[in-house]
C-alpha cells in the first residue's frame, strides 16, 4: 500500500493493542528495560537467556520475516550479559549473541541484519566444544552499524564511529572513525570538534513529540473511513 487507509480511531486502537502486547508479553522477558520502549511488532522480538537489559527509549523495529534476537548463553557455565544504553535503534533481522558480555552505548543505531557476537561458539580443532574463545564486545555512544555488518568477538568501537554496510569488524575501531570492508579498515575520520546531533535529540521533549505525531495522524487520516480501508484491503486499486 502506498497510503495508510485506516481511519484515525482504528490506528489508535491498533497502537494500544500493540503497546499492551509489549507490556504484557515482551517486557517481562528482559531483566530491565527503561521508559517508553517503542516496539513495532512485539511478537517478532525474541529474548533467549537472562541478563538482557535495555535503557530508556529503545526503538525496536522488526517483523515476522526479520526478527530481532537477543541471546545470552554463558561461557563455561558462567553468566553472559547484554546491556543496551538509552535511545538505541535496533532494526529488523539484528542478532546479538553473548557468551560473556556485549555492551552497547547510548544513541547507537544498528541497521538491518547486523550480527554482533562475543564468541566463536566452536573451537577450530575441537568443534564439539563450544565457547572455545570469547572476548567482550563494547560499542561506544552514538555508534552507527551499517546494514548486514558483523561485529566479532573482542571488538571495541569508539564513540561516534560508523561501520559501513556489509563490513566484518575484527579489530578495535577508534572514536570518530568510519570503517568499511572485510576485514573492516578505516576509510574516513570524523571531525571531533564538529557538533554531533544524536538520537537523544529526538527525545528532548518526548511528550511534545508524541503530541505532534498524534496531530499529524489526525490530519493525514481524517478523511479515511472503515469501509474505505476494507475496500483498499480487499479490492486494491492503482494508487492505493
Amino acid at each position: 500500500m502506498r497510503k495508510d487507509h485506516r481511519p484515525y480511531w482504528l490506528k489508535r486502537l491498533q497502537l494500544r493493542w500493540r503497546n499492551w502486547r509489549t507490556n504484557y508479553f515482551l517486557i517481562p522477558q528482559f531483566d530491565a528495560i527503561g521508559v517508553e520502549p517503542e516496539v513495532m511488532d512485539p511478537t517478532s522480538v525474541h529474548v533467549f537467556g537472562s541478563n538482557v537489559r535495555l535503557g530508556n527509549y529503545p526503538h525496536l523495529i522488526s517483523n515476522a520475516e526479520k526478527c530481532i534476537r537477543f541471546t545470552t548463553f554463558g561461557h563455561k557455565g558462567g553468566e553472559a550479559f547484554i546491556t543496551v544504553g538509552d535511545y538505541v535503534l535496533i532494526s529488523p533481522g539484528v542478532r546479538i549473541s553473548a557468551a560473556q558480555s556485549i555492551e552497547i552505548g547510548d544513541a547507537c543505531m544498528i541497521a538491518a541484519n547486523v550480527y554482533i557476537s562475543d564468541s566463536d561458539w566452536h573451537g577450530l580443532y575441537n568443534r564439539t566444544r563450544p565457547f572455545r574463545c570469547t572476548a567482550p564486545v563494547c560499542l561506544g555512544n552514538n555508534v552507527w552499524i551499517g546494514d548486514s555488518a558483523t561485529i566479532c568477538k573482542g571488538v571495541s568501537i569508539g564513540d561516534n564511529s560508523v561501520v559501513g554496510a556489509g563490513s566484518v569488524v575484527t579489530k578495535d575501531v577508534p572514536a570518530n572513525t568510519v570503517v568499511a570492508g572485510n576485514p573492516a579498515k578505516p576509510v574516513k575520520t570524523l571531525n571531533p570538534k564538529r557538533r554531533m546531533i544524536t538520537r537523544e535529540a529526538l527525545f528532548a521533549d518526548a511528550f511534545r513529540q508524541a503530541h505532534n505525531m498524534d496531530e499529524l495522524d489526525k490530519l493525514m487520516l481524517k478523511d479515511n473511513s472503515l469501509l474505505g480501508w476494507l475496500r483498499a484491503l480487499l479490492f486494491p486499486r492503482r494508487g492505493d
